[in-house]
């Protein structure tokens, strides 16, 4: 079932629920204010009932007078008993007057047995006891005997429910008019859901550039703008994976051409002698490139893939800055270059990080060794502390870094004049990235360019 469904299914049934609950407790609080209605009416009833009635008329039915009775009829038909039932019995519980069903009313001789016999008469004990359900009884005490009031609870039933039904129409009407809205509610939060699968199935089918963004509010759209920044990634992704593969089938190529080529010129004798050493050396320095660019293509691929490749521990970077000037001495020397190193302080616990080791050596001495090929004369190496993060600074004299090849950089096969396989500065990003730093470059105005490396404290990366 479509979530669609589910929702209007649910938020049905809870309506039903609702409305019938409301209905019983409606019932029960309709019935219980016309009952204190009814009683507040009975109690006023008799009051002026008692006050009408003579003093004088006990003594006349005492003796058997038929005017005393006349006169008592007379005094309760004036008073507002509309609805309401009336009973006068003496002291020894003979029915004086009664408006039951019009019996007519007797003397001391027309007692309770005489009453009960009649079609229609209500038991007087029973009303007086209120054990008839079918009765709202009242009674009171009168100087001719006993006053007792009644009226029967089918009238005030017959109004609750008269009441009710119209307040139950209400209620349904309402309800019903809830339940639309709460349709086109729902299919207004529904339909950007649905437009967001159609966006999901877009990535699914590899089409990252056709993804739009979805135009919602609250936790969908943070979804949505989460599918839409992540479509643009993996279509990123995509691309330079293209390009890695481009660049990479014509970086394995070209040095394979040149063995192939000279390797069948030896073979078939067209080179000889110097001219067949030189091609052998050519084969000999195109392998060792080959080499090197499938061991680097390696290791990136061990630092994108494998998560358990990294051991972590503090790394102080005074001394890993100088085993890597140790290890690019000889190319130091060979090119006229000298290193400078500053240290904005001597304390080697601030200038900790943590870190691989020996893969942060690697990605330093990349940086170092591709500063050495452009630098003219001299290469700063600068290590600070700045807003709680550990910056290494690698400046050179050179000529800089061409514009278009800036923003491009650190991605793969991406290298300048003098560059080698490409793969270097790439394979630094991925070190100092996966330690939780950030690399990146410029172009200082003094000339040349400036790679700076920046890492978590230990005291900040403790915290965290």
């Amino acid at each position: 079932m479509k979530l669609l469904h589910q929702i209007n299914l649910a938020f049905g049934l809870m309506l039903v629920l609702v409305l019938s609950v409301t209905a019983v407790i409606f019932h029960y609080v309709l019935m219980d204010h016309f009952i204190e209605v009814q009683k507040k009416d009975m109690t006023a009833i008799e009051r002026s009932i008692t006050s009408t009635i003579a003093v004088g008329d006990l003594t006349f039915v005492e003796q058997g007078g038929d005017n005393a009775v006349a006169s008592m009829a007379a005094t309760i038909t004036a008073a507002p008993v509309a609805g309401v039932g009336a009973v006068i019995t003496d002291s020894t519980e003979n029915v004086v007057f009664s408006t039951v069903d019009a019996v007519p009313v007797w003397t001391s001789t027309f007692g309770t047995a005489t009453a009960a016999a009649a079609p229609g008469v209500v038991s007087i004990q029973k009303l007086r006891e209120a054990e008839d359900i079918q009765y709202l009884v009242s009674k009171s005490s009168i100087p001719q005997g006993t006053l007792t009031l009644f009226t029967p609870m089918s009238k005030i039933k017959e109004i609750e429910l008269s009441l009710l039904g119209r307040l139950l129409i209400v209620l349904f009407v309402g309800g019903g008019l809830v339940f639309l809205l709460s349709l086109f509610i729902t299919r207004r939060l529904i339909r950007p859901l649905l437009q967001l699968q159609g966006e999901l199935q877009k990535v699914e089918n590899r089409r990252f550039s056709e993804v739009r963004l979805i135009q919602a509010g609250g936790e969908i759209g943070d979804v949505a703008q989460t599918v839409y920044k992540l479509a643009g990634e993996l279509e990123k992704y995509n691309r330079i994976q293209k390009q890695f593969i481009q660049n990479a089938s014509h970086e394995l190529k070209t040095p394979l051409m040149s063995i192939a080529g000279y390797a069948e010129g030896i073979r078939d004798g067209v080179f000889e002698g110097e001219q067949a050493g030189k091609g052998l050396n050519v084969i000999i320095s195109e392998s060792a490139r080959l080499r090197n660019i499938v061991t680097e293509m390696t290791l990136l691929a061990k630092l994108d893939g494998e998560e358990d490749s990294f051991r972590f521990g503090a790394v102080a970077i005074p001394e890993l800055i100088e085993e890597t000037v140790e290890r690019l001495n000889p190319i130091l020397v060979q090119n006229g270059i000298t290193i400078e190193t500053v240290l904005d302080t001597n304390d080697n616990d601030r200038l900790t990080v943590r870190a691989d080791r020996d893969k942060l050596l690697q990605a330093l001495i990349n940086v170092v060794g591709n500063a050495a090929r452009y630098a003219s004369q001299r290469i700063r190496i600068q290590v600070r502390i700045q807003h709680k993060q550990l910056v290494i600074a690698v400046v050179d004299d050179g000529r800089g870094i061409p514009d278009k090849l800036l923003p491009h950089l650190f991605h793969r096969f991406v290298k300048g004049k003098d560059g080698e396989t490409g793969l270097g500065l790439a394979i630094s990003r991925a070190i100092v990235e996966r330690c939780g730093g950030r690399i990146a470059a410029r172009n200082i105005p003094e000339g040349g360019a400036e790679i700076t490396m920046r890492f978590p404290g230990m005291a900040t990366a403790a915290t965290a």
